[in-house]
């Protein structure tokens, strides 16, 4: 496809300096492989390959090495949508509800009236709520349930907020309309016809002949990663190679057609790229404010209109960069994560293609990268001078064990051996170190699945037990809170059977019994019976009443004697009649 009316140095011209570049932010950044992708008036202009894509043993990267391309998926999700509005069969205008009636969030009147272009947009006020997939161990049902108790942090379309999530359901969206699996959909409707290689997963991305493999950072120090799942397929799951991936850019920058085949119609890939959202303003005066499309991500630099997408996650860093009024697109996959060297590159290639003075994005980035591993060391000083010294937790470490739950989040466990509490949660266990008072912490951990860090506050109730957990876990709403988990004798059927009896407070006659279900009821004098559920140790709840406990004593005979009411209003102790 012609360009017209935008001229372009050719690739070719400046390949040696190019290579020069990659080799000395390589260097810096210590990438281990790299794979870069030019296209220029709908040719692949440059596809090389640089490094290794397994530095243990020595195997090198090549263009037809797989990488993670993570969130650039994001861009495969709209515009797999995009098809099926092309075919009438989606209006992203209109709410989830009306294709997963299912879809609930934390607030009734967003459930009702977010839409799929909210979804693809980043405007549903949820901020990340990254720690409901991260663990990669719900299955998309079992996180489409979890939304409806995930508070917001703004209104629904008052601000973008970047949300994986969200395209989880919009893959959701298209599994619906399709009948297919959203994997099956894309390969079917998007990767095949553009010559595409993928796969979906970690374990089919570890099975592959050429594959790399993921490097993370401690400090300075690089260090080899587990290879990590992304369980939320549609907002960051494709896995392909740089040669694959060129024609991705062809498809976009040749507006929706890829060697005479239609896939899009130019309306909807102006559609895909209109900015919708703003996302903030750059810091760099090259760089106008940034917008978020339908997928893409939009912003100008030294006045040329850029289409782009990246994507992060343990040990991998990429970007897909689009100047659509030159027919020119930039691709670079890494298999270390969180640097800049892919923005540097970018950068480069529309420079030189534009024909303008070259920005010295390297030695900014470096600089600001010596200057943050400097800052490291400062940073854990000053977390260690924050912690309030010389106390302790106001209880033996032994009553902080037991398992606590939240709805959305699910359950952490909290475990007790020695001097020393330890935590798990969803498939992960470290020890907590305590930081004051009773608030604990997990260890730093570079390069690992883990909310490293992570500050765990227990609190009691009025009786003193410890009742609560709660956590930073987003760090944008209040702290997420888990509710002791019911143990001990209350749980126990034959203890509830001990209790079923006549209890006396004054003239007032209390009645105790169990429904067909072996739970406890509460019917005091002529007042409605009330349920009585399991709490801790020896004590219930009233499942009518919040705050309202009642404990169960043994007396020197080991019969059930003594009833002892907890309310807000005081104690008041009942004995067997």
């Amino acid at each position: 496809m012609a360009f017209p009316g935008a001229h372009s140095e050719p690739i070719a011209a400046f390949v040696p300096d190019l290579d020069a570049l990659i080799a000395e932010a390589m260097d810096e950044w210590k990438i281990p492989g790299l794979a870069i992708a030019v296209v220029q008036n709908g040719e692949v202009a440059l596809l090389k390959a640089y490094g290794l894509r397994d530095v243990e043993a020595g195997l090198t990267v090549t263009t037809d090495t797989h990488f993670m391309i993570c969130s650039i998926t994001k861009s495969f999700t709209s515009s797999g949508l995009a098809l099926l509005v092309d075919e009438r069969r989606l209006d992203w205008e209109k709410p989830v509800r009306d294709y997963i009636p299912e879809f609930r969030l934390y607030d009734a009147v967003a459930t009702d009236r977010i839409t799929v272009r909210d979804l693809l947009c980043h405007h549903s006020g949820l901020p990340r709520h990254d720690w409901i997939h991260m663990p990669c161990d719900l299955s998309p049902q079992q996180m489409l349930a979890a939304m409806r108790y995930l508070e917001p942090s703004k209104d629904i379309r008052s601000t973008f907020q970047y949300q994986n999530l969200g395209y989880l359901v919009a893959g959701m969206v298209a599994e619906r309309i399709s009948g297919q699996h959203w994997t099956e959909f894309t390969r079917a409707r998007l990767t095949d016809k553009l010559r595409m290689t993928v796969t979906f997963t970690a374990a089919e991305l570890a099975a592959a002949d050429d594959a790399a493999v993921p490097y993370a950072m401690d400090g300075d120090t690089r260090l080899r990663a587990k290879l990590w799942p992304i369980s939320t397929a549609p907002s960051g799951g494709i896995n392909t190679s740089i040669a694959g991936f060129a024609n991705w850019l062809r498809l976009h920058l040749d507006k929706g057609e890829f060697e005479g085949q239609r896939l899009l119609s130019p309306g909807l890939i102006r559609e895909l790229q209109t900015p919708r959202v703003h996302v903030m303003a750059s810091e760099f005066a090259e760089i106008g404010d940034v917008h978020y499309g339908l997928g893409f991500g939009l912003h100008s630099y030294r006045g040329e209109r850029v289409v782009t997408h990246g994507g992060g996650w343990i040990g991998w860093s990429t970007l897909m960069t689009m100047l659509p009024e030159r027919g020119v697109g930039v691709a670079v996959f890494t298999n270390r994560d969180s640097s800049p060297v892919p923005e540097i590159l970018v950068h480069f290639v529309f420079d030189r293609v534009c024909g303008k003075e070259l920005v010295p994005w390297l030695d900014r980035y470096r600089e600001r990268r010596r200057k943050g591993v400097a800052q490291l060391d400062v940073d854990r000083q000053a977390r260690k001078a924050l912690r309030r010294p010389n106390t302790r937790p106001s209880h033996d470490l032994a009553d902080y064990a037991g398992d606590y739950a939240h709805p959305g989040y699910g359950r952490m466990a909290i475990t007790h051996a020695g001097d020393e509490l330890r935590w798990e949660y969803r498939g992960m266990s470290e020890p907590l170190a305590h930081r004051h008072y009773d608030t604990f912490e997990l260890p730093e951990a570079s390069g690992r699945l883990l909310p490293d860090r992570l500050a765990i506050s227990f609190s009691t109730d009025r009786e003193g037990n410890i009742a609560i957990l709660s956590a930073p876990l987003e760090p944008l709403v209040k702290d997420i809170v888990f509710t002791r988990v019911p143990a001990g004798d209350s749980v126990d059927p034959a203890f509830r059977k001990d209790c079923i009896g006549t209890f006396s407070h004054g003239l007032t006659s209390i009645v105790v019994g169990q429904d067909k279900d072996g739970q406890l009821t509460l019917t005091v004098g002529s007042q409605p019976a009330s349920k009585l559920l399991p709490y801790q140790a020896r004590t219930f709840a009233l499942a009518e009443l919040e705050g309202y406990r009642v404990e169960f004593r043994r007396g020197p005979d080991g019969a059930m004697d003594e009833l002892i009411f907890y309310q807000p209003n005081g104690t008041f102790v009942a004995r067997r009649a």
